[in-house]
């Protein structure tokens, strides 16, 4: 596809993105939410875990809501619950070599924090290989899949919307960036919020594999 060819900007999603995500990460950090909600807002584990889920629905982030109903500290929170043990996340070395051949700028977006973005980057040995990194921080707090992220993110680093490619495992984050210029690529999945909304037209490409797509990529963009 020439569209792939030309790309010049690369936009990545983390968790369950740059990684499989039968790994599991966000189920240690759903865990964390939940027990810091039990103990800031002096409510039992079920009632955590309702509130959690009710905020994540409704502002698009636990934390968001968390801010906007209870006036928590939103770097107290993440750093909370990306205190994770990430150890079983291995070094992906295939990932890795399409990285290095890609050729174009590589940046991650995430709705986590730059230290959860570093640790897992660390772990999958792919540290080195983007040219720079958005978290919620950068965005002051608003979440994906609000444009507000996407446009700041724009800005920061100077990107071309209309010569850049986004890959999500929510297709719901694809949206605003297709409004923008992006050319959308869904990470198929079968997680209930992963695949809500797989069916809309503002996704272009849908994949299964992130590394044999990206080695795609390059083959069109060394012939």
């Amino acid at each position: 596809m020439k569209e792939l060819r030309d790309i010049e900007y690369f936009i990545f999603d983390l968790d369950n993105t740059l990684y499989q995500g039968q790994t599991r990460v966000f189920e240690q950090v759903s865990k964390k939410m939940g027990h810091y909600i039990s103990s800031k807002l002096g409510i039992d584990l079920k009632k955590a875990k309702d509130v959690q889920q009710d905020y994540f629905h409704t502002y698009n982030t636990t934390l968001n809501g968390l801010m906007i109903k209870h006036n928590i500290s939103p770097h107290e929170f993440l750093n909370y619950v990306h205190d994770i043990d990430i150890s079983f996340l291995k070094k992906d070395k295939i990932l890795r070599e399409e990285l290095i051949k890609l050729k174009g700028k590589k940046y991650i977006i995430s709705n986590g924090s730059h230290s959860h973005i570093k640790n897992v980057c660390k772990h999958l040995n792919i540290e080195d290989l983007f040219n720079g990194a958005f978290d919620i921080t950068d965005s002051n707090f608003i979440p994906k899949p609000l444009i507000e992220p996407y446009n700041k993110m724009i800005k920061k680093f100077n990107i071309d919307p209309k010569k850049s490619l986004i890959i999500e495992d929510l297709a719901s984050n694809l949206e605003q960036p297709k409004k923008l210029g992006f050319l959308t690529v869904w990470l198929r999945n079968d997680e209930y919020w992963g695949k809500k909304n797989s069916d809309k037209n503002y996704i272009d490409l849908k994949i299964d594999n992130l590394s044999s797509f990206l080695k795609e990529i390059n083959i069109l963009q060394a012939a």
